[in-house]
């Protein structure tokens, strides 16, 4: 059995997505072992920083909110869609799952694209592959519950706020309940196609969603 690590971690001042809503992480130290004889910290988050989940309150009101997510939708089989070596930009369609998926659609599923490898760099959010809005609703149609992903939205970088289009992949899949799990990482060691996926994100009480530690095992 081997297991792998697919999250970021979190420390402070790492990159998160440059508006006003998505805070840094700021991390101070409170106790010292030297003068309190422990060592405690005050950690600031925001709820989309790193490797997290997307909850339905994320753009849809009155949506579940991350606590609300039953266990089984986070915990269970996956299916490993490799996209490894996507152009910048690239629109990833249902003929493009269908090439790597066949008709029979798992309900969990990992879109590996080698894009983690550009975080830190603006190129991770402004030219990451992203999944068509026909893609988006076909996942929906076929009973997907859990899209994880090594990017930072399902939807095309140029329909954010303040566009005619304002993230419509997320308003699809948070809608039917889709939760989406983004900035995985690592997942180039994976070496199987099935793998079995654990994403635990913080139970934030009444929050739309959480940072999240994710791992996978290999059997």
């Amino acid at each position: 059995m081997k297991i792998i690590d697919l999250s970021l971690p979190i420390e402070e001042g790492m990159m998160t997505f440059p508006t006003h809503w998505h805070p840094v992480v700021e991390i101070t130290i409170l106790g010292r072992h030297g003068i309190e004889g422990r060592e405690t910290r005050k950690v600031v988050l925001g709820t989309h920083i790193g490797t997290h989940a997307d909850a339905p309150r994320h753009f849809i009101p009155n949506g579940r909110t991350i606590d609300e997510v039953p266990l089984d939708v986070l915990v269970g089989p996956a299916t490993v869609a490799d996209f490894t070596g996507c152009r910048p930009l690239q629109e990833i369609d249902i003929a493009d799952l269908k090439e790597r998926l066949g008709d029979e659609i798992p309900a969990r599923l990992i879109l590996r694209t080698g894009w983690s490898e550009y975080f830190g760099n603006m190129k991770f959010y402004n030219e990451y592959p992203f999944l068509s809005e026909s893609a988006a609703q076909w996942l929906v149609d076929k009973g997907v519950r859990l899209i994880a992903m090594d990017t930072p939205s399902p939807d095309n970088p140029a329909h954010s706020r303040g566009t005619p289009k304002d993230s419509p992949n997320h308003k699809v899949l948070l809608g039917a309940g889709v939760v989406l799990v983004e900035y995985l990482a690592n997942l180039k060691a994976l070496t199987a196609a099935e793998v079995e996926l654990i994403v635990m994100p913080l139970k934030l009480k009444g929050c739309d969603g959480a940072p999240a530690r994710c791992v996978a095992i290999e059997r």
